[in-house]
């Protein structure tokens, strides 16, 4: 994805890490699945921070991919809106108004992505035994 650089800078995405995080920690539905995946914190802000650098500033920091990791937490459709809304927020606040709206508009693709790929179908049962009619 190239976009062109953003007025961000390094300092406001790890203010909006930052502070996001400390938002969804305080959050009852969004806690419980942090506090059961993420054992060390700087990694994981310094894994989020990279994304976004790759997202605003056109970095090379980050080159995973978030969906594989996502689609195994035990989320709901309702926890990307909670998420969406502290990131919303936050993102807002933290970053100037251009790099808000970019980081913001690509949030928004990143949870119906993952939203389409992990609620769209019903699980797979498995393969199906059955005799074929005589």
């Amino acid at each position: 994805m190239n976009t062109p650089p953003t007025s961000a800078t390094e300092q406001q995405i790890a203010e909006l890490v930052r502070r996001f995080y400390e938002r969804a920690l305080a959050n009852d539905s969004l806690r419980p699945i942090f506090d059961a995946t993420v054992t060390d914190w700087d990694t994981h802000h310094r894994v989020v921070q990279d994304f976004w650098s790759r997202t605003l500033l056109d970095t090379n920091r980050y080159r995973g991919h978030p969906y594989p990791v996502h689609a195994q937490l035990p989320l709901q459709p309702e926890h990307f809106d909670i998420w969406l809304g502290l990131f919303r927020e936050t993102a807002r606040e933290v970053l100037p108004a251009d790099a808000a709206a970019q980081a913001i508009a690509r949030a928004e693709h990143m949870a119906e992505s993952f939203k389409a790929g992990m609620f769209s179908f019903p699980p797979y049962p498995g393969p199906k035994l059955w005799k074929p009619a005589l």
